[in-house]
């Protein structure tokens, strides 16, 4: 909790493989995220529809853990189980798998009712809480925008509950604005806030970000989504017959540096 409460917060980028989790590491940044867009991606899969195992995903959390040394925080969709009972036992898996911390959103992965019952929503937070005992930080998350339910006041309702349980960080992606932004920092103060890169209508600075209060910003898929990108343009340089171009990237020294970098 230390890097969510110091002057200035923390960026944490979120890794999708070993590499990217080295990379990341070696470039500095004092911890990193799963992200559970691109796990479920890289392993051919949607997210957000149960599609990709507790099992998996501890998994995988577990090997950027223990490559990089750094605390990893899982981005774990809702808790992975229909009950607070469940949620809680990810937890307890998670802290044994080496985790510095965990999100518990409030999505139910059904496309008819993506968003769970307010009560249920809270009463999974309260269990995750309930079982971390302080041994790992507790995000609780609200999906209102990302669903389809541009609810402020709602958003705000479920965070300042998911606070008062017990979460350690709240958090709701893309509010409309920097000024939605603001209103939720205040609303939960002094519980830290994280921000998925900026709120929907631009993309501001980290220092823009400060200004208003934000803890933590993570990157969700977006370097994942930037390295595809990259790849798809290498792909279409290949389909005219460029190879300069297609083959052009981090070199294999590179590569191996990042590899066998030691863990710190």
């Amino acid at each position: 909790m230390a890097l969510h409460t110091r002057e200035g917060g923390l960026v944490m980028p979120n890794a999708w493989d070993g590499l990217s989790a080295q990379l990341f590491a070696d470039a500095g940044f004092e911890a990193i995220a799963t992200s559970s867009f691109a796990l479920a991606a890289s392993l051919g899969r949607l997210d957000g529809r149960h599609n990709v195992s507790r099992k998996e995903h501890l998994e995988h959390a577990g090997l950027l853990a223990r490559l990089t040394g750094l605390p990893v925080n899982g981005d774990f969709e809702d808790g992975y189980g229909d009950s607070p009972a469940d949620v809680a036992s990810t937890v307890r898996a998670a802290v044994e798998h080496g985790l510095a911390g965990i999100g518990i959103e409030d999505t139910s992965g059904d496309p008819e009712l993506p968003i769970r019952d307010f009560d249920d929503a809270v009463a999974r937070v309260r269990a995750a809480v309930t079982a971390a005992k302080g041994r790992i930080v507790v995000t609780g998350r609200a999906d209102n925008y990302l669903q389809g339910r541009p609810d402020l006041d709602d958003t705000i309702r479920r965070l300042t509950a998911f606070a008062e349980v017990g979460a350690d960080v709240v958090f709701a992606p893309f509010p409309p604005d920097l000024d939605s932004l603001g209103a939720i920092v205040t609303a939960v103060a002094p519980t830290p806030v994280n921000v998925l890169i900026s709120p929907a209508d631009a993309v501001r600075s980290v220092a823009e970000l400060r200004t208003v209060g934000v803890s933590r910003i993570s990157l969700g898929p977006a370097l994942y989504v930037q390295a595809m990108g990259a790849l798809e343009t290498a792909v279409v340089a290949l389909l005219r017959g460029d190879l300069a171009t297609a083959t052009t990237g981090m070199n294999f020294e590179r590569i191996g540096s990042l590899l066998s970098r030691p863990v710190r």
